[in-house]
């Protein structure tokens, strides 16, 4: 399956827009870090994928090194109006499912692939950090803000959209394919 194969195969599997990912333009910036910590999703320091217990950037910068192909997904909805909190709740939540669901179907083909998604991992109801470790790390997805990347400029430096529109809302994952 050639890397445009695979962009196909992410848009039959239902998301809005594919593109490739070429792992050499990732840069992991602190301030992204920083902005975390702001705590503005709610989640620094209370989920095993956000800071301060996810991965560090600097072996997010040696991850980043290893791989040498990608792919970035999205899921784009169209709000009502700026303020459709529920279509905006229901895209990302589209999202995390078919991020999580299409890393399964990768897995076979790429068995050491990285998936970094959109906001904190919410496969269980209440994480158990930092009092127990994680339920399902084999299932957890660090957000690709969590790992330290600009998002924005992930998506412009492989020549992939990230606004789509007056009064759209657009969540982005990506996942690093195969190693050097």
């Amino acid at each position: 399956m050639t890397m445009s194969d695979l962009v196909q195969q992410a848009l039959d599997f239902g998301f809005s827009h594919a593109g490739l990912l070429d792992p050499a333009t990732l840069r992991v910036r602190p301030e992204v870090r920083q902005m975390c910590a702001a705590d503005l999703c709610r989640s620094y320091g209370r989920n095993w994928t956000c800071p301060p217990a996810s991965s560090s950037l600097a072996e997010n910068a040696r991850i980043v090194e290893r791989y040498r192909s990608g792919l970035i997904v999205q899921t784009t909805a169209q709000l009502e109006d700026p303020y459709d909190y529920e279509t905006m709740m229901s895209a990302g939540k589209q999202q995390t499912r078919r991020h999580a669901a299409f890393r399964e179907v990768l897995r076979p083909q790429y068995p050491h692939l990285i998936a970094l998604g959109n906001g904190a991992c919410t496969i269980c109801a209440t994480c158990t950090y930092p009092d127990a470790p994680c339920r399902l790390p084999h299932l957890a997805i660090e957000s690709m803000e969590s790992f330290g990347l600009v998002v924005t400029e992930v998506c412009v430096g492989n020549s992939l959209g990230y606004y789509y529109g007056e009064n759209t809302i657009t969540y982005t994952g990506c996942y690093l394919l195969e190693l050097k």
